[in-house]
């Protein structure tokens, strides 16, 4: 990792504010073209506002934010899963933030996160238009096992792949 690059656990009501308001801005920016502005609306105020991101962490969540040379540039939530996996549940950086391979680093900090815990695997869902993304997971590793819809209320469908990285 670079020397850059940080990680800090968000477990203060400051930080967890401040990923829900840089969640904010990544969803209306990146997820806007991909699943339209109402849907954003809705799965920020569902999974990634204040209020969500506390009922998240009281049910087991962790969230790291991170760091490129002390600026926050994103945010990662995590999940101890079953099968001794753990969910990638978020991993998002900001706009002006990506290409420094953050995502990368990232990746790092949580391989070795697993590894600590004793994890065999890291899994993740994502929606199947976000092509970004998607390039991001193959070349990270990851390889897509399922597919899977769910009905998030609302009148709104996710539909993703369901990927995973075997850990060594």
């Amino acid at each position: 990792m670079s020397p850059d690059f940080s990680t800090k656990k968000a477990d203060t009501d400051e930080q967890i504010k401040e990923v829900a308001s840089l969640a904010e801005i990544i969803w209306n920016e990146h997820f806007t073209p991909i699943i339209g502005k109402k849907q954003v609306d809705y799965m920020v105020a569902k999974f990634q506002s204040y209020p969500a991101l506390k009922e998240q962490i009281a049910d087991g969540y962790e969230y790291y934010q991170l760091f490129d040379n002390g600026e926050f540039c994103g945010y990662t939530g995590i999940h101890p899963g079953e099968d001794n996996r753990l969910f990638l549940s978020k991993l998002y950086i900001k706009k002006e933030c990506r290409g420094r391979h953050l995502a990368t680093q990232a990746f790092s900090f949580l391989k070795k996160l697993c590894k600590e815990r004793g994890y065999s695997a890291i899994w993740l869902t994502c929606n199947k238009h976000n092509n970004n993304s998607l390039i991001v997971y193959r070349h990270l590793g990851f390889e897509t096992i399922d597919t899977h819809e769910a009905d998030i209320g609302g009148g709104f469908i996710m539909d993703d792949y369901i990927m995973e990285y075997r850990l060594s």
